[in-house]
């Protein structure tokens, strides 16, 4: 199996005027093509650290890091992922299809390619008929959705999520989570997935990474025995409901490397 996120022994600490920060400490991993991986852990854990420096937004201090076997400068430049933040991030003075045609416009696409692009991931994502709204004319969760297609429109294979609906109402939240999993499916991605709510986590994921607070370190790296297909209800099974326990138990034992 391709291996398309590889980190050994990756720390990384912040200088600030109160002294160093350790981020994170010696987390080991690898990821491949296809995984749907989830992170949790409390706040400060270096989940999201750790997507930032896969996109070279944060230098390690220490360790390796390659995204398809590239350093993570030589795959930014190359533009092997997507990023989709917490906040939508949308431009409210272009419409839906101008935000999605940015990095478009940006990497050189003809204006036909972006059309095609344009339409193509508006319908991935469930918002056919909404390009010419501005984001101000959605809701919050459409608004989200947009962000994703944005992050799809160049077609990146690595698709990186930092705690996307986090914000949103849980009712918003389920539908949002099951059309990620039909997106998923559809695109064959591999997504690194920030989040710190448990069923979210286990409902999503192949892989569940359990982090410790700070310094963000690996306490367990659960591997989901979960079917693909996955409808809601299958939270309350007790296969969900045995992953997500186990989920809790890392979680709680990381609180004993707190310092």
């Amino acid at each position: 199996m391709t291996t398309v996120v590889s980190a050994k022994d990756l720390s990384l600490t912040f200088q600030t005027n109160d002294g160093p920060v350790n981020a994170l400490s010696n987390v080991t991993l690898d990821i491949a093509k296809g995984e749907f991986v989830s992170f949790i852990g409390p706040s400060g854990c270096g989940k999201t650290t750790f997507l930032r420096a896969i996109a070279e937004l944060e230098h390690p201090t220490s360790g390796a890091l390659s995204i398809n076997g590239m350093t993570p400068r030589q795959a930014r430049e190359k533009r092997a992922y997507g990023y989709v933040f917490q906040a939508a991030a949308l431009y409210p003075w272009r419409t839906i299809e101008q935000n999605i045609a940015l990095p478009l416009e940006i990497m050189g696409y003809s204006k036909a390619e972006q059309q095609a692009r344009i339409a193509r991931t508006l319908e991935l994502v469930n918002l056919g008929g909404f390009g010419n709204k501005h984001p101000w004319q959605l809701s919050g969760g459409m608004q989200q959705r947009a962000s994703i297609a944005r992050a799809l429109a160049f077609d990146a294979d690595l698709l990186l999520m930092d705690e996307p609906f986090g914000a949103l109402d849980e009712i918003v939240r389920d539908h949002l989570n099951s059309e990620l999993l039909k997106l998923w499916a559809a695109t064959e991605k591999t997504i690194c997935f920030v989040t710190h709510s448990i069923p979210e986590a286990v409902y999503l994921s192949t892989k569940i990474v359990v982090m410790s607070p700070r310094p963000g370190r690996v306490t367990d790296i659960i591997d989901s025995t979960l079917p693909r297909e996955r409808p809601l209800d299958i939270r309350e099974t007790p296969e969900f409901l045995a992953i997500a326990a186990r989920v809790r138990d890392g979680l709680r034992a990381g609180h004993s490397y707190e310092e």
